[in-house]
């Protein structure tokens, strides 16, 4: 039976012990009643008085270039706007492997209406945040701040993208960075363990190259192997204007027609052949007694296209 515990004093030291009682059945069954009803009404609560409401739907428009515009408007005082290209390190070449991540380095030294100094207090005095990074299949610009800034922060993102100096002593700086943060990775064997994973995986493909490239390539680059890399692959109709936060659809459409609706779209002749990049599989060991940390392993699995309508399943395991 259910019993419920009261404190009564002893007959001796005082201390108190446990008198155990049975609970009546009718006043059993009203408090089981009232926990239900309890526990409803906290779920109802949650659900009724949650922070996540129904998500904005994404808007996408294309500019007369083929650049896209997506957006996705929330209530908030800040946004989020970026430049999406599609290049990476799968449209290279043998010969310019890591000329992507070289440009992400380079573009922020300066451009043709701002030195980097200016660059850098231009961002400081807003409180934004201006970043960039590079992968196999894109390199993304991108800047955060108060939703009142994003005008200048997209003037900024496009002089980036379209007057960057890319000047010779910048680049032999720059090289030198790299080379040090390729010594840096290759000493952290977890991400070691991913690049083997790609060469393996899509072997004598685009896919197999790495981000960063190898050594010798980098010591080759020049700014004219740049310059001429950005007028191949930095086209209006392989760019996305992306923004989200305190900023209608409208209003990117606006900034971004302003800013990126002079890019050179879509070239007559294809800048490239595509390559298709073919899971094949394989093994790779390597192995050294003197590798701290014990072993990285890594598996992989052929699976679906960012276009496959399963891909959103696949994600969810």
């Amino acid at each position: 039976p259910r019993v419920r515990a009261k404190a009564a004093p002893s007959e001796g030291e005082g201390t108190p012990i446990l008198v155990r009682r049975a609970l009546p059945a009718a006043a059993h069954q009203a408090a089981r009643s009232m926990l239900k009803q309890s526990a409803s009404m906290a779920r109802l609560g949650a659900r009724h008085f949650s922070s996540m409401g129904v998500q904005a739907p994404t808007m996408v428009s294309s500019l007369p270039n083929g650049l896209r515009v997506a957006t996705e408007t929330m209530p908030g005082q800040t946004a989020t706007v970026g430049v999406w290209v599609d290049t990476g390190s799968r449209f290279e070449t043998d010969q310019n492997n890591g000329v992507a991540h070289f440009l992400e380095h380079l573009i922020f030294k300066g451009t043709q209406k701002r030195s980097q100094y200016e660059l850098e207090v231009d961002v400081e005095n807003m409180g934004a945040h201006l970043n960039a990074y590079t992968s196999r299949e894109q390199t993304v610009y991108y800047a955060k701040s108060f939703a009142s800034d994003v005008p200048k922060c997209a003037d900024t993102l496009a002089d980036l993208l379209s007057g960057s100096k890319l000047a010779p002593d910048a680049v032999e700086r720059e090289r030198d960075v790299i080379l040090r943060e390729m010594e840096e990775v290759e000493g952290q064997l977890e991400e070691v363990v991913f690049d083997r994973l790609h060469e393996v995986a899509f072997r004598g493909t685009p896919l197999a190259r790495t981000i960063l490239g190898p050594k010798e390539v980098i010591q080759s680059i020049t700014a004219d192997t740049i310059r001429a890399y950005v007028q191949q692959h930095y086209t209006a109709d392989r760019m996305v204007f992306a923004a989200a936060g305190g900023i209608t659809h409208d209003e990117a459409v606006a900034l971004a027609d302003k800013h990126f609706g002079k890019f050179p779209g879509k070239p007559e002749t294809p800048p490239f052949t595509w390559e298709p990049s073919i899971f094949t599989g394989a093994e790779v060991r390597v192995h050294d007694d003197a590798m701290p940390g014990g072993a990285h392993l890594a598996i992989a699995f052929e699976g679906l296209s960012w276009n496959d309508p399963d891909v959103y399943a696949l994600q969810m395991l």
